[in-house]
C-alpha cells in the first residue's frame, strides 16, 4: 500500500466511518454500514446506510457518500474509501468481519474513481475498526464498465 494514505491516516478514516455508522438509519437489518470518502484535498466526506421498507430502494453507504460529492461538483476529487459495518451495541459498533461493498456500491465508486482518474484505495473494515482488508478497486471489479467505455 505504498501510494495509500499512512496507517494512521487511513484509521482515522476508518473511525469516520464507523462514526457514519453510528447514524444509519437500518430499522429492518439492524445492520448499520458507514463510509467515508477521503478527497484529493484531504477533506474526508461520509455517508450511512438508509434502509427503507421497500427493501429495493434502501440506499447503501458508499452510495449515499459518492451523491454528496457528486452533488457538490466533486466526483472527479475521489482517493479512497473506507467502509466499515456492523450491529450498534448502544453507542458502540461491533462486528468482528470486514466489510465489503455490494457489487452496485462497486459500480459506483468506479465511476467516481475513473472521474478522478485514479484507482481508488478500498479499505474495508469490521464494526469494531480490528480487521480491514485493502484492495484496489481494479482488485474488487475487473474490466469494469464506465465512462472510459462511452468515450467520456
Amino acid at each position: 500500500m505504498s501510494d495509500a494514505v499512512s496507517d494512521a491516516a487511513r484509521g482515522a478514516l476508518i473511525a469516520a466511518a464507523r462514526d457514519a455508522a453510528t447514524r444509519a438509519y437500518a430499522p429492518y437489518s439492524g445492520f448499520h454500514v458507514g463510509a467515508a470518502l477521503l478527497l484529493k484535498n484531504g477533506e474526508v466526506v461520509t455517508g450511512a446506510n438508509v434502509e427503507n421498507a421497500s427493501h429495493g430502494l434502501t440506499l447503501c453507504a458508499e452510495t449515499v457518500a459518492v451523491a454528496r460529492i457528486a452533488n457538490e461538483g466533486r466526483i472527479g476529487d475521489l482517493a479512497e474509501i473506507a467502509i466499515v459495518g456492523g450491529r450498534l451495541d448502544g453507542d458502540a459498533l461491533t462486528g468482528g468481519a470486514p466489510v465489503h461493498p455490494c457489487g452496485r456500491c462497486r459500480q459506483i465508486l468506479n465511476e467516481a474513481a475513473e472521474r478522478s482518474r485514479t484507482d481508488i484505495w478500498v479499505h474495508c473494515a469490521s464494526g469494531d475498526g480490528q480487521a480491514v482488508n485493502s484492495y484496489r478497486l481494479s482488485e474488487l471489479l475487473p474490466a469494469a464498465f464506465g465512462p472510459k467505455d462511452m468515450g467520456l
